[in-house]
C-alpha cells in the first residue's frame, strides 16, 4: 500500500494518491473556496477520504494539474459523497465543463432519515457518531499558504467522518426500504443549468417593484451586460454595479455620459470607466422590438382554494412528516398544498410516486369525506369514515 501524505502539493503525488483509490466503492469530498473577492469561487483545497486513506489536495501548489483528479470525478464506478455539495459541484463545472457522477449528497438522504431540512453537517456527525466537531477553522482563510497541520486536520476531519457516515445512512434507508426515495433529489444534482448562470435571465434575481414594460427590458440588459463583465474580469456583481444603481439606471434612462452625475451609487459618474458601456446598453435597449423585451412575471391567476381545506392537508402533512420521520418540504411545498386542495389531479411531486404512497393518497381520502382527522392523548390520529 503506498503511502501518501496528508497534503498533496504536486501531480505526481496527486496520480499515486489517485491510482491507490481507484478501486474504492465511494469516496467523501469536501472543498474548502474563497468567494469574497471573485465572481467564480477560488478553489484552495480539495478533501478526499476513501477507505484508509485521507489526503488532501493543494490545487494552488505551483505546477499541480488537477486533471487526474478531474477524470476520477467522471469514474461511474465510484460514488462521490458530499454534503450540501452544491457549491462544491458548482466549483467542478466551472473548472471542467462537466457535473461529477455519481453523486450522493448526505444533506438530501438526512431529510429522508428524519433529520429535517438542510440539516447542518455538524448535527450529522453528532447524530451519527455523537461528536461535537471543531467549528474554530470555519473562517480560516484558505488561500493562504503555508497551511497548518491545525488547518489540514479539520479539513480532513470532514471527510473522514463523512466517510464513516455514508455507510450509516444508506443502511437505516434500507432498512426501512427509503432508499429510493432520495433517488429522484439525487438525480436532480446531475443538471448542469443547477450550477451555471445565464446572463439573459441575471435580471430576475433583481429585487425591482413596479417596473414598466421598458423599464424591465432596460433592466435587463443592464443585468446581462453585468453578468457577462463580473464573469469576464472575475468580480463579485456588486464591484461592477451595485443593484439599486442598475435599477437607476433602468428607471431614469440616461442618455449621455453627463447624465450619469444624476445616477446614486454610479462609480466616477460621466468619468467611470463603465460610462460608455452603460450608455451602449441602454441605447440598444432601447431599439429593440417590444415582442422582444421580457414579460414580468406575475403568479398565475387561480381560483382561490379554500383555507378549510389547505389548513387540514396541511395537519395532514404534518403527521405523515412526523410519523415517517420525513422533512415537509420533501413533500409538499405550501404551494403545492394550494394545488392539491383546489385539483385531485394536481401535477404535484406529492401525487407520484412514494410521496403519493405515505401522504397524496391520504390527502385524496380527506377531501373525499373518507378520512378523518383527530386528537388522542395530544397526538393527531387519522380515522376511517
Amino acid at each position: 500500500m503506498p503511502k501518501i501524505d496528508k497534503l498533496l502539493t504536486t501531480t505526481p503525488a496527486l496520480v499515486t494518491a489517485i491510482d491507490a483509490i481507484r478501486r474504492a466503492d465511494f469516496i467523501a469530498m469536501d472543498t474548502e473556496f474563497m468567494r469574497e473577492s471573485t465572481y467564480y469561487s477560488q478553489l484552495c483545497l480539495i478533501q478526499i477520504c476513501a477507505g484508509s486513506h485521507a489526503f488532501c489536495i493543494d490545487p494552488l501548489a505551483e505546477g499541480m494539474d488537477l486533471t487526474p483528479l478531474f477524470a476520477l470525478m467522471q469514474d461511474k464506478d465510484i460514488t462521490k459523497i458530499f454534503h450540501a455539495g452544491r457549491q462544491d459541484l458548482e466549483i467542478f463545472v466551472q473548472l471542467t465543463g462537466e457535473v461529477p457522477c455519481p453523486v450522493y449528497d448526505t444533506q438530501i438522504a438526512a431529510m429522508v432519515c428524519g433529520l429535517g431540512d438542510q440539516v447542518g453537517y455538524d448535527k450529522l456527525v453528532y447524530h451519527y457518531k455523537n461528536l461535537q466537531i471543531d467549528k474554530s477553522s470555519r473562517f480560516t482563510n484558505w488561500s493562504q499558504r503555508p497551511l497548518s497541520d491545525r488547518q489540514i486536520s479539520y479539513a480532513l476531519d470532514d471527510v473522514i467522518h463523512l466517510a464513516e457516515i455514508y455507510p450509516r445512512i444508506i443502511a437505516d434507508l434500507t432498512a426501512n426500504g427509503r432508499d429510493k426515495w432520495v433517488q429522484s433529489e439525487l438525480e436532480s444534482l446531475a443538471d448542469i443549468s443547477l450550477y451555471q448562470t445565464d446572463p439573459q435571465t441575471a435580471y430576475k434575481r433583481i429585487k425591482a417593484r413596479n417596473s414598466k414594460p421598458a423599464q424591465l427590458n432596460r433592466l435587463a440588459q443592464l443585468a446581462s451586460w453585468r453578468e457577462k463583465e463580473a464573469q469576464k474580469r472575475d468580480v463579485p456583481r456588486g464591484r461592477i454595479l451595485r443593484d439599486d444603481t442598475l435599477i437607476d439606471l433602468a428607471g431614469s434612462n440616461p442618455k449621455t455620459r453627463a447624465d450619469l452625475n444624476k445616477i446614486r451609487g454610479f462609480p466616477g459618474g460621466e468619468n467611470g470607466k463603465f460610462g460608455p458601456a452603460v450608455i451602449e446598453v441602454l441605447k440598444k435597449a432601447d431599439a429593440m422590438p417590444e415582442d422582444t423585451w421580457p414579460l414580468k412575471e406575475r403568479p398565475p391567476q387561480r381560483e382561490r382554494p379554500p383555507v378549510a381545506i389547505i389548513e387540514m392537508l396541511r395537519v395532514l402533512l404534518k403527521h405523515v412528516t412526523e410519523s415517517h420521520n420525513v422533512a415537509p418540504r420533501l413533500i409538499a411545498s405550501a404551494d403545492d398544498l394550494e394545488k392539491l386542495a383546489l385539483s385531485d389531479t394536481a401535477d404535484i411531486p406529492a401525487m407520484k410516486g412514494w410521496r403519493r404512497e405515505i401522504f397524496g393518497d391520504a390527502a385524496l381520502a380527506l377531501k373525499a369525506g373518507q378520512l378523518g382527522l383527530t386528537v388522542q392523548k395530544g397526538k393527531i390520529k387519522l380515522l376511517s369514515l
